[in-house]
Formats: C-alpha cells, sequence, structure tokens
C-alpha cells in the first residue's frame, strides 16, 4: 500500500480505552465516514452487493479496522473467510501506518469447503509473515472475529454493531476478568463508561482505500504468458480487476509495453 492518503478520504476515529479492574482493551470506532467512501467506490466502478453480503462486507472492514487499531503500528493484516451460505470468499486488508482498509467478495468459481475458514496473514517490517487458519461456525463475520480471537490470538475477545455503524471490540488482557467478558450482552455497552472506568489510551484513523492503479495491476500482467496477454490485450485494450477491491481499469498494450520497457531499462 502506499504511504499516501488522499485528503479528499473521510476517516473514521478508532479510540483505545484501558477498562480498569478487567484488564481488558476496549477499541471502539464509528464507520459512517468509511462506509462512505465504500459506496463512492462501487458507484465509480459500478459494482452492486446483494444487502446480505454488502453487511457481510462492512463488517469484516470494521473488524479488520478495530483488530488493527489494537495492534502495533508497524503491523499489516489480511483476512479471508469463506462462508458456505452464502457461498462467498470475503477479503479485507489494512495497516495502520497510513490508517487504511479495503475488501471485496468473490462470489464466483468459490470452492465450498467442510467448514467455513477463517485465513489470516499478519505482517511486520523485517520479520517473516505470520500465517493462521480456523474453522470456524455460522455465518455472521463478527462472530467469526471472536472465534479467530479465540482459537488462533488464544484470548477471549467480544465484539458488537451498535446503531449509527458504531462498532465495539473489547479483547481480555493478561488476568482480565473473563466471567465479565463473556456476560457482556449488547445492551451492556451504550453506557458502559458509567459503569466501567474507561482510560483513553490513544486515538488511531483509518479511511476506506485500496491504493491501487493501473499501474500497480502490471506486475500481476507480467507474469502472464505472451499467449495470455495476446488474448487479454485482443482489442489492443486491456480490462484488469484490481483483486483486493474489485476496481477495474481498462488499460492500453501500449501503456503496459511502456511501463514493461521501463523495467528492464
Amino acid at each position: 500500500m502506499s504511504q499516501m492518503l488522499s485528503p479528499d478520504l473521510s476517516l473514521s476515529e478508532i479510540r483505545c480505552y484501558f477498562v480498569r479492574k478487567r484488564n481488558c482493551l476496549l477499541v471502539r470506532g464509528r464507520f459512517s465516514p468509511l462506509y462512505m467512501d465504500y459506496y463512492l467506490h462501487l458507484m465509480q466502478h459500478s459494482i452492486k452487493h446483494p444487502d446480505h453480503l454488502d453487511q457481510m462486507l462492512k463488517d469484516g472492514l470494521a473488524g479488520i479496522a478495530l483488530h488493527l487499531a489494537s495492534r502495533p503500528h508497524d503491523e499489516g493484516a489480511a483476512w479471508t473467510i469463506n462462508i458456505h451460505d452464502p457461498l462467498v470468499n470475503l477479503f479485507v486488508t489494512g495497516t495502520t501506518n497510513p490508517g487504511r482498509v479495503t475488501g471485496r467478495l468473490f462470489t464466483e468459481d468459490v470452492r465450498k469447503q467442510e467448514r467455513c475458514l477463517f485465513i489470516t496473514q499478519t505482517t511486520r517490517p523485517h520479520m517473516q509473515p505470520r500465517q493462521s487458519m480456523i474453522e470456524f461456525q455460522g455465518t455472521d463475520v463478527l462472530s467469526a472475529v471472536e472465534q479467530f480471537y479465540t482459537q488462533s490470538e488464544q484470548r477471549l475477545t467480544r465484539l458488537f454493531r451498535l446503531p449509527d455503524e458504531d462498532f465495539v471490540q473489547i479483547s481480555a488482557e493478561p488476568d482480565a476478568d473473563e466471567a465479565w467478558l463473556a456476560a457482556l450482552t449488547l445492551e451492556d455497552i451504550p453506557d458502559l463508561d458509567q459503569h466501567e472506568h474507561l482510560t483513553l489510551l490513544e486515538t488511531r484513523g483509518y479511511v476506506y482505500d485500496c491504493g491501487c492503479t493501473a499501474d500497480r495491476m502490471y506486475p500481476m500482467l507480467s507474469r502472464l504468458s505472451e499467449e495470455d496477454l495476446d488474448y487479454i490485450f485482443s482489442d489492443g485494450v486491456a480490462t484488469i480487476t484490481c483483486p483486493r477491491c474489485a476496481a477495474i481499469f481498462r488499460t492500453p498494450k501500449s501503456d503496459f509495453q511502456e511501463w514493461k520497457s521501463r523495467q528492464t531499462a
């Protein structure tokens, strides 16, 4: 991902709190600004999702942003969530520096596994990527994230979707009051600060943005055979779909060839 963010993007602010006496980390954000740019992206590329799939992707974007906000600043993450009914692969990815998330749905040629799968990759500079895969129950994306935390991260985590695109994640820290955390209900969350001592640790911001351009698709094209390239550019212009956000680019063959010549210069 590029280190530059467009000033035109809408920032969703995420606040991280320590819940004193409970030894839990609470991360909270309102995602309506980020979702606005997500919908502008869909309109720009003429992408239309059924409502239930749209909500799944939005939950995934909120989930990975909350996750990133609770992690080190230099950590990136990518999640692929395979769900059986409806049969879909949901992909979301992001970084904190800069604060950016993006994602898309895959509904064609999706392999139906025996169990729903949650596949993650975590990256940090100068470290080998860390991968994880778990099986999970159900079709709710937020529940899938909770199960990922329990099985892979090995700590109890709860996620709550509130009105007005407000989301809350609460995770157990060492010596956490897990009984309290497990017993929390959606009704407890809106006025939690009136019953618990929350200490603000930091505030981070995230936007919906992939940072992709036609030029950044060229390395993917360069791995194809000449026969495949001839087919893709059969009318002189190739249609390229970003594998991360489903953005669609139409690029002339001459632009691609000029890019290739610069790589070998």
